[in-house]
């Protein structure tokens, strides 16, 4: 809209300058001159009135800040737990009266990111210090040379992370520094969350608050209720979780194999739980009988001795607790630091010390609480005081091997049983050796949904898509085919899974071959890698297939990877560029961006761990 000096009280000059700064204003930018424009009218009134005079040339009007009402909310997330908490904290802000936009960093245009004025950044950690995969554009964005400079941006950033992890939080860590390197003004300091991320995000949120606020006060029990009240869809949830009763519990490999995978279906009548294909399901696991003896009579505890579990006073019995409550088979870097304050060993505190971080890496991996306090004794504490350090049993996540539609009310899993020798001594994993060894049918055991929205089937049922999921990985597959078969989707399905031994290690080996017979399934490639000279893996099968593969790929096919990211999903996506590569006729760096994105229209997707 331009002014014209017919229709308005300014002359020629004054309406040449009002429509050349105009439309070069902000929102924020023009709520802040009505605000002053209303101010000075107000202090002439008041002089005025006060004084008789006819002019206000000797007022100096005082104009407070406008804060600017509209919030950004951006989330990097793996599991699902950052995207879960940003909106719940847009829905919060919203019935605070601010103006949010919740967003993926996938979905974000960094180019816009110079007229944000308030940014909150909720973004997870993953593997070994990297951000997930749906963070990984913004985060180049903002390290390199075309980020700008953001001297009028408010910040605040909620990292998630794992402690038992070398680089708790790096990736928060990473977001927080380079908004302050670029200008940016903290309004709430960044929050490191470990497994346990409640009440650090909800401190976290009334923290963000009162500095959109500039001081206001909210109290944390009315975010806590504005929160549940406006996400919650079934009683049941990550810190009220349902007890689902076994319905099955099988070992798919056959005789003689060297693994043991189990097949766990669950129960979820009466719970008002759903899930689609993509999602996981956590469990919260009870520590091994044994070991929970070996570390009572280590410390020579009475093990009905009751002690305080929680902030909130819940007590148990210390055996309870520590078979049901804590986690005592991971050992932290922050674990071994409370634990010095307690022991005060001279070998604790060496460990502990600068220089030293090699040697505390390896000291840890492989270990647990028992080690602990063998290593580092005597322990003159009590019970009470010695749990106090532990960290709370924190869930297992398991992609679910199921559709909602083809077994409503039911959920299954896939889960590798871990056993291995390390320091002299068999170690478990926690939940995978409670199901193998002491779950039966009938049993219960609690359980949540993990909703993993960046894991999902195409929303167009014509969409060819190719899966790569060895071992365990094999789950959400299993998933995938399920619902595909129920809802009759006109697309084709390639599989590539791989194992150790056809005979013994074909995971659902029926149900794939009844898929391909039926049309289901269009192809499928296998590698199992101890049946030849020379070990053969999924990365190999792909290879061998490339022609074809990016064939697929051009037709809009969407990749999905499931399993282990540390090797086989490093492979696989190696494996990837260089077909593109060679078929696509490009440089590694076209390759390289050609995947990416994919990333980013969700053609390529992965549920790694």
């Amino acid at each position: 809209m331009q002014l014209h000096v017919l229709n308005s009280p300014f002359n020629e000059a004054q309406v040449e300058q009002l429509n050349k700064l105009l439309p070069t204003l902000t929102e924020s930018q023009k709520i802040w001159l009505t605000g002053y424009l209303a101010a000075t009218q107000a202090a002439s009134v008041t002089g005025n009135q006060s004084s008789g005079n006819t002019t206000a040339t000797n007022v100096t009007p005082v104009v407070e800040q406008v804060i600017s009402k509209d919030v950004t909310i951006l989330f990097g997330s793996q599991t699902g737990n950052a995207q879960g908490l940003a909106e719940q904290a847009g829905k919060m802000l919203d019935t605070k009266g601010f103006n949010c936009t919740v967003l993926s960093m996938s979905d974000f245009k960094p180019k816009n990111l110079k007229k944000v004025e308030n940014l909150l950044i909720l973004v997870s950690t993953h593997g070994e210090g990297d951000p997930p995969d749906n963070a990984l554009t913004f985060h180049e964005f903002l390290h390199g040379k075309r980020a700008p400079k953001l001297d009028s941006l408010r910040y605040s950033v909620l990292s998630l992370g794992d402690s038992s992890y070398e680089f708790f939080c790096q990736t928060g860590k990473e977001f927080d520094q380079r908004l302050e390197e670029l200008g940016g003004t903290r309004l709430h300091p960044r929050v490191d969350c470990d497994l346990d991320f409640d009440e650090p995000a909800a401190e976290w949120i009334e923290g963000v608050l009162n500095g959109l606020n500039e001081g206001v006060t909210q109290s944390t029990e009315v975010l806590a209720e504005t929160a549940t009240a406006s996400s919650v869809e079934s009683e049941f949830s990550r810190t009220n979780p349902f007890q689902a009763e076994v319905l099955e519990n099988l070992n798919l490999n056959g005789r003689g194999s060297n693994k043991e995978t189990r097949h766990l279906e669950l129960s979820l009548e009466g719970s008002g739980l759903t899930y689609e294909p993509g999602d996981a399901l956590g469990i919260y696991p009870e520590n091994d009988p044994e070991l929970v003896h070996l570390l009572l009579n280590e410390l020579n505890w009475d093990s009905e001795e009751i002690v305080t579990v929680n902030k909130q006073g819940d007590v148990l019995s210390l055996k309870e607790a520590l078979t049901k409550h804590f986690e005592i088979t991971v050992l932290t870097k922050p674990l071994l630091e409370q634990a010095l304050k307690l022991s005060n060993h001279d070998a604790l505190r060496e460990l502990l010390s600068a220089g030293k971080e090699a040697e505390l890496k390896e000291y840890i991996n492989g270990r647990d609480v028992l080690d602990l306090v063998q290593d580092f004794g005597p322990w003159g504490v009590s019970a009470q005081e010695f749990i106090s350090i532990l960290r709370k049993m924190p869930g297992r996540l398991y992609s679910i091997a199921s559709s909602y539609t083809a077994n409503e009310e039911e959920v299954h899993l896939t889960i590798g049983t871990v056993r291995y020798e390390s320091h002299g001594r068999n170690r478990k994993g926690v939940c995978s050796t409670l199901c193998a060894e002491r779950l039966e049918s009938g049993d219960t055991i609690p359980v949540y949904i993990q909703k993993n929205p960046n894991f999902k089937l195409p929303d167009h049922s014509d969409t060819p898509i190719i899966m790569v999921g060895p071992g365990t990985g094999i789950a959400p597959f299993r998933a995938f085919m399920q619902e595909r078969e129920e809802t009759e989707a006109e697309g084709k399905s390639w599989l590539f899974f791989g194992d150790q031994h056809f005979m013994t290690d074909f995971l659902y080996q029926t149900e794939w071959q009844q898929w391909l017979k039926d049309g289901v399934l269009t192809k499928m490639d296998v590698a199992f890698s101890r049946d030849s000279d020379e070990k053969v893996y999924v990365q190999h099968r792909m290879r061998e297939q490339g022609k074809e593969l990016y064939s697929w790929i051009q037709e809009g096919a969407v990749i999905y990877i499931c399993g282990d990211e540390k090797h086989m999903a490093h492979d696989v996506h190696e494996t990837l560029i260089t077909i593109i590569e060679h078929e696509g006729q490009m440089n590694r760096e076209q390759a390289e961006q050609y995947l990416s994105e994919m990333q980013q229209q969700k053609r390529y997707q992965r549920d790694v761990y």
